[in-house]
């Protein structure tokens, strides 16, 4: 899988760009604040319907303008696909897929594959747990149509119970109504994630052994309310009835897969408390090439890679890992330079300098 081609028109600081692009590495550098990270933005945009850095649609719309549009064609091994997406300001967007227009984000998601290693990836490590929730999520919704379906109903629920907890009557009834839903769509969730985990342990070993020169190992632990991983349906349900008094006094569901978390443990230590800055960088370079190879054994195809100026804030060793580790994947690197990576470029790779929301090839 690879983008052949990239069209913006009025989106952030590009009044009009067209690009085509490597199936090998493509790199774009210039000074910061001049628009690198836009152009990987927006592709992002293309695999998931919403950006990396902004839950605002309308902050995607150049200044002054009424819309914003991309279209990405993207090179697969069965058919090639063209992503089409009008951005408006009040919010609404347009999607289609080969001109044929998409009514739910499900129908785009999986088309597109993309995994983005930024700097801003070191909070899967460092902050809350609701940011690696949102990375399990992220990684499972573009696998599979279902779970995306799941996790929607499953919030859409919980919001709904919410509602019920901090009314002034609790309806029990209702409640119980939303505890079943609640039941059958969170178990799925819980499953989905703990066979992800699964994988991400599988996949991290070597990768993490071989950027650590066989010093570190990596595992992770997918921390539940809900205890019991052989009888998920059923201990998830009885906790939600044990709870109910809590929750009703706290006005929050408490028991579910929205309160869960996985824990980074390196030499079985845990590297959100105890782990040093570079091992925390090592944790997430580890968890993005793990992502690549499991969404290439499901897919049977790497997604695309793209590094929002990472590369300066690595040392040699995690610098040479990746550079060394992406043959074969289309990879997309912003950066102010290409000094440290010249000697990895090869006669298919493609270099753009970026001025002020100009691309010169």
């Amino acid at each position: 899988m690879f983008v052949k081609k990239l069209l913006l028109l009025n989106y952030r600081n590009y009044k009009s760009l067209e690009i085509e692009l490597s199936n090998s590495v493509n790199v774009f550098i210039g000074d910061n604040a001049q628009g690198k990270t836009n152009i990987l933005e927006a592709i992002y945009y293309c695999g998931f319907a919403k950006s990396h850095r902004t839950s605002k649609d309308k902050e995607l719309i150049k200044w002054n303008e009424d819309r914003s549009y991309i279209s990405l064609k993207v090179g697969k091994e069965r058919l090639d696909k063209t992503i089409e997406i009008n951005i408006l300001k009040d919010g609404k967007k347009a999607i289609r897929v080969n001109s044929i227009k998409i009514n739910k984000i499900d129908q785009l998601i999986g088309i597109f594959n993309v995994v983005m290693f930024s700097p801003e990836d070191l909070k899967i490590v460092k902050e809350s747990p609701g940011i690696r929730r949102k990375f399990l999520d992220m990684e499972l919704c573009q696998l599979s149509n279902k779970y995306y379906y799941n996790l929607v109903q499953y919030n859409k629920i919980i919001n709904e119970r919410n509602l019920i907890l901090k009314s002034k009557n609790v309806d029990n009834f209702m409640l119980d109504i939303y505890d079943d839903q609640l039941v059958e769509f969170g178990s799925y969730i819980i499953k989905c994630r703990l066979d992800y985990i699964e994988k991400l342990n599988l996949h991290s070993y070597d990768i993490h052994k071989e950027i650590t020169s066989g010093k570190e190992e990596i595992k992770f632990k997918y921390t539940s309310t809900v205890k019991d991983n052989d009888n998920i349906k059923i201990s998830f349900k009885d906790l939600l009835v044990k709870n109910r008094s809590k929750d009703i006094e706290r006005r929050l569901t408490s028991i579910g897969p929205h309160r869960d978390d996985f824990e980074i443990l390196i030499n079985n230590i845990d590297a959100k408390s105890f782990g040093s800055q570079g091992q925390q960088r090592t944790s997430v370079l580890t968890i993005k090439f793990a992502s690549l190879s499991i969404i290439k054994d499901i897919t049977g195809e790497y997604p695309v890679l793209l590094l929002d100026d990472v590369l300066s804030e690595l040392d040699f060793t995690r610098k040479s890992y990746i550079l060394n580790s992406i043959s074969g994947i289309q990879t997309i690197i912003t950066g102010t330079g290409i000094e440290d990576i010249s000697r990895y470029l090869n006669s298919e790779s493609k270099v753009f300098k970026v001025n002020d929301g100009v691309v010169i090839s």
